[in-house]
């Protein structure tokens, strides 16, 4: 009897500067039997970035780069993604801005999520702007990233409606638990057209 082997899984790398809740969620779904993704390399600008321990429990290889030499560090990365084949780029709450020249390299091929209805509320503390304007929904946008700051072709959304009593904080947690449904569909999306 002849085995079937699975398709091939595609290799992607996941940036990060924080706590890795996105990352955590992505790896979860790589491993998954039906995901079209494997993890294969952590990237962060934040040696102390709490993400980094999934590194180590879940067996990936990492990077930690200083940014404070962005066009030495992006060349670095770049040099990384090609020896570790990564065909896809996941932002999953990197705080620095990529360069046009980075971005480029990688067009079409780098995702992001951000927590907004885009392209309302770009840039940073967009759930204190969101209350502060008393807007009836939120949510968050998975998009491609181009040279304009959460600018890039939107693949997914989800709205979110928000109580009376919303706070920045509980806005956060009530948009993070839709990011961690919305960021692997929209993976399976843009490869499924790659």
């Amino acid at each position: 009897m002849v085995k079937l082997i699975g398709p091939k899984k595609i290799r992607i790398a996941v940036f990060i500067s924080g706590t890795g809740s996105n990352l955590k969620n992505i790896i979860k779904f790589s491993l998954k039997k039906i995901s079209p993704i494997e993890v294969n390399l952590i990237i962060s600008n934040n040696i102390k970035a709490k993400g980094l321990r999934f590194a180590k429990f879940y067996n990936i290889k990492k990077k930690v780069y200083n940014y404070n030499q962005k066009k030495i560090s992006e060349k670095r990365i770049l040099k990384d993604l090609k020896s570790n084949d990564i065909k896809l780029i996941c932002l999953a709450g990197f705080m620095k801005i990529l360069s046009k020249d980075f971005i480029r390299k990688f067009k079409g091929q780098i995702l992001n999520i951000h927590p907004s209805l885009l392209p309302k509320y770009k840039g940073l503390n967009t759930h204190d702007r969101v209350i502060q304007n008393k807007e009836k929904y939120s949510g968050c946008t998975v998009h491609l990233v181009n040279s304009k700051l959460d600018s890039g072709k939107i693949i997914l959304q989800k709205k979110v409606k928000l109580s009376k009593k919303e706070t920045p904080l509980s806005l956060q947690k009530k948009i993070l638990k839709h990011e961690h449904i919305l960021y692997p569909r929209a993976i399976s999306k843009i490869l499924a057209n790659l």
